[in-house]
């Protein structure tokens, strides 16, 4: 109820209505405050005295006939405060509820008799503080307009709710806390306006003061008092004037101006009129309800702004520290370029330095040579060796004026940065406009044709339907985990294919795709169910046919997998059964209803009627080894399958397809042995060390062989040494058995040692780890032996 609080205050005097009354606008005034409000037309200026001298229509005829409102509905003209002659003189004011108040020319004579009983000036006017409209009292004064008996009955009622201490109803500003109230005057009073405003002398004497709480009570057990008649005082209300729209008593309508109206009885309108307002209030009660999940929404709105705005703070933030990075680097680089020109030039000098040093000593030892010759005295011998001295000097001589006198290398440095195009560009840096809002892109339709899994991959495509004009920007590729549970984005782009790695063997995924633009996402696509290829010892036989090569799919690892591979995917692809209901597009790696009778879907065109005949549909692996994971040394040929390396320590390389489900089987031949190294064969997780041999951390499981011996290691733990190596044209086998969680090797098709590693689970990757000395080919799509199949059968 504390919402409706405003609606029980006077816009006067700011406090709970006391004694209401009923202006012929419908709205409400204190009594006191009706009359604090009055203005007192000039006599010369009445309407009595216009109409005596014959003067046309006055603003005051107006406010007259606006008085008539009183008693007609037909006349709806206000006259305004303004033209009044005292409204110029007498400035505006505002009440505690903010609404302007015209104060009175001149203050109301003090009395001591009620608001409704004192007299009102003659040629008094009142206007509304709320919407301003005017009109002159008549002879009756305040006591012409209805009391609201029903507003002061629901401001008792709030007012008894409401457990806080009375008020006093007196104070100006801030209300006291009532200490008495009078029994006669119904009035809440502190002590400070008691004493003021009820001074216990004269006829106030005689009046009842008690407590606030007792006062409080009494006026509960009060009896509310009856509308009466607001022309006949000892009459009450007994009927209802239909055209004047107000109830009259039994006199109005026999010797009144409403004896001609049509009446109708009190109780019946009443009700009637109760029954609109309960009508009328469910309309409103709708739009009250539209207007607080507006204000959710707004609310929303602003968590929202501000989310956004730190996400946009972060990400401005994040661009211009890429750029201050960029900037940092490339400072780095041209500073050493700076450092490399100086290098440059102080080795050059220094070797000046070094050679005129040891040139100048040459020369000052051929000269003391000389001058010591000089004083020898034996002509003969001086003879003997005077003309080689002499062609020495002079060859020495012409050493030094060869340019060796001349510095090789300036002091200055050749190099002038230009910044002014970054300059500007950095001052031209501010945001994009954003354009004028447009709808959403429609849905985007997947292209069954198009779409298929290998493997553990799947690829998908879709495009923008053929009618659509609304542009996308980019799509969501959304899959979820292979169980039925929560989709995930796996690619955000501009593409409209895109293949996803790193998927469970023999599993069902859900792929569904929606587009976007500035405006906002469009709705997401039909479902479309995709099945991995299922692990056995069965080779797969599919006829595969390529995909055009101007709709190269994006490549892209499963999130499950945690690995991104951007390049192109495998040329080929299976065929698959298409089936369409309402709600879902299925896609299944089963090939039977191909062949079945009388089906009829578009994939059975002519250009499948070389479909081979497929005696079993459970596929086997095919991978590659992938270069984007691998050590910067490893060298790849043969399509990726055949890898060798640049330095003489081991390096790791990874296959593209990892595995976590089903049994795999998968050979490497030694193509190349040279100086009896240790190349190593396992599997390991996508972040193993790229830089040591296969099995030194935690994250590779092993076995690395020489040409005697081999060992299995995980953890850099050596265990069960086995007699055999290895040779050129030696094979290796690795299987990898995740159903019954264990590793085994092979060489020559014969088991290497015990099982080499029990209790794994995972993600697993194929790997090698090998050096320059070899170089090993990688087989795959192959069955599991016989012999273990038999075994596992057995088991």
């Amino acid at each position: 109820m504390e919402e409706m609080e405003e609606e029980l205050k006077c816009p006067v005097c700011g406090s709970f209505y006391r004694e209401p009354i009923i202006l012929p606008c419908s709205h409400n005034l204190c009594q006191a405050c009706a009359r604090n409000i009055l203005v007192q037309t000039p006599e010369s200026e009445s309407p009595q005295s216009r109409r005596a001298s014959g003067s046309g229509v006055s603003d005051y005829d107006y406010l007259d006939l606006d008085k008539m409102s009183l008693y007609s509905e037909a006349d709806s003209g206000y006259g305004s405060y303004g033209g009044f002659a005292s409204a110029p003189t007498t400035p505006c004011q505002k009440s505690p509820n903010g609404v302007r108040v015209f104060p009175p020319a001149m203050p109301p004579p003090p009395t001591h008799l009620s608001p409704a009983l004192a007299p009102v000036p003659r040629n008094s006017c009142i206007t509304c503080p709320q919407c301003h409209r005017s009109l002159i009292l008549d002879d009756r004064g305040l006591r012409g307009f209805p009391k609201n008996r029903v507003l002061e009955g629901v401001i008792d009622r709030y007012q008894q709710s409401k457990a806080a201490a009375l008020k006093c109803q007196l104070c100006e500003k801030a209300p006291k806390e009532a200490t008495v109230m009078c029994e006669q005057c119904d009035v809440f009073y502190c002590d400070p306006c008691r004493l003021r405003c009820h001074p216990p002398r004269g006829p106030l004497a005689k009046h009842r003061l008690v407590p606030p709480a007792q006062g409080r009570v009494s006026r509960r057990l009060s009896p509310r008092k009856v509308s009466t008649c607001t022309d006949h005082e000892l009459e009450n209300h007994s009927m209802y004037c239909v055209q004047c729209k107000m109830p009259v008593c039994y006199q109005c309508l026999e010797e009144g101006k409403h004896s001609s109206h049509e009446v109708k009885a009190l109780g019946a309108m009443w009700k009637l009129h109760k029954s609109q307002l309960s009508q009328a209030l469910n309309g409103l009660s709708d739009r009250a309800k539209e207007a607080k999940e507006f204000l959710v929404q707004l609310r929303s709105m602003v968590q929202q702004i501000q989310e956004n705005s730190v996400e946009f703070e972060a990400c401005l933030v994040a661009q211009c520290d890429a750029l201050i990075d960029a900037l940092n680097r490339r400072k780095a680089q041209l500073l050493a370029r700076v450092n490399k020109e100086h290098e440059h030039k102080l080795k050059v000098v220094r070797d000046q330095i070094s050679h005129c040093t040891v040139k100048l000593r040459q020369t000052t030892g051929l000269m003391e040579y000389c001058l010591e010759v000089i004083k020898e005295n034996d002509p003969s011998g001086f003879l003997q060796i005077s003309d080689a001295l002499i062609r020495r000097v002079h060859l020495t001589e012409d050493q030094w004026g060869k340019g060796t006198l001349t510095p090789r290398m300036t002091t200055d440095f050749d190099l002038s940065l230009d910044n002014s195009p970054l300059l500007q560009s950095i001052h031209q840096l501010d945001f994009v406009q954003v354009k004028a809002s447009s709808p959403v892109p429609a849905t985007p339709i997947l292209q069954l044709e198009e779409c298929c899994t290998h493997n553990n991959s799947a690829t998908l495509s879709w495009k923008q339907p053929p009618l659509s004009t609304v542009a996308a920007e980019g799509y969501i590729l959304e899959l979820d985990d292979g169980s039925g549970g929560q989709f995930r984005e796996v690619y955000v782009g501009k593409e409209t294919m895109c293949t996803v790695d790193g998927l469970h063997f023999n599993s069902t995924y859900n792929a569904r795709v929606k587009a976007f633009n500035k405006t906002g996402v469009s709705p997401y696509s039909k479902t479309l169910v995709l099945q991995t290829s299922e692990d056995t010892d069965s080779e797969e036989q599919t006829l595969p046919f390529p995909v055009p090569s101007e709709r190269l799919p994006l490549r892209r690892m499963s999130p499950f997998s945690s690995t991104l591979n951007l390049q192109p995917s495998f040329p080929g692809r299976s065929y698959f059964d298409f089936r369409s209901s309402p709600h879902q597009l299925s896609l299944h790696s089963s090939l039977q209803s191909l062949n079945a009778p009388g089906c009829n879907f578009e994939t059975q065109s002519a250009s499948y009627s070389q479909l081979v005949d497929i005696k079993k549909l459970l596929a086997v692996a095919w991978f590659a080894f992938d270069p984007g994971s691998a050590h910067s040394d490893i060298i790849f040929s043969n399509d990726n399958l055949t890898v060798t390396c640049s330095s003489y320590d081991d390096r790791v390389v990874l296959g593209k397809t990892g595995f976590s489900k089903g049994v795999h089987y998968w050979e490497l031949t030694i193509d190349r042995y040279d100086n009896h190294p240790d190349p190593a064969f396992g599997v390991a997780r996508i972040d193993v060390m790229k830089d040591v041999m296969l099995g030194k951390d935690d994250k590779a499981w092993a076995m690395y062989v020489d040409n005697n011996r081999s060992w299995f290691m995980h953890n850099n733990s050596h265990t069960n040494r086995t007699e055999g190596g290895i040779t050129k044209g030696a094979t290796i086998g690795v299987l990898l058995d995740l159903n019954r969680k264990t590793l085994t090797f092979f060489i020559n098709n014969e088991q290497q040692g015990p099982i080499a590693f029990e209790n794994v689970e995972g993600l697993f990757f194929p790997a090698v780890s090998l050096n320059r000395n070899v170089q090993v080919t990688l087989h795959t799509g192959l069955p599991v032996p016989d012999f273990y199949s038999s075994r596992a059968s057995i088991a």
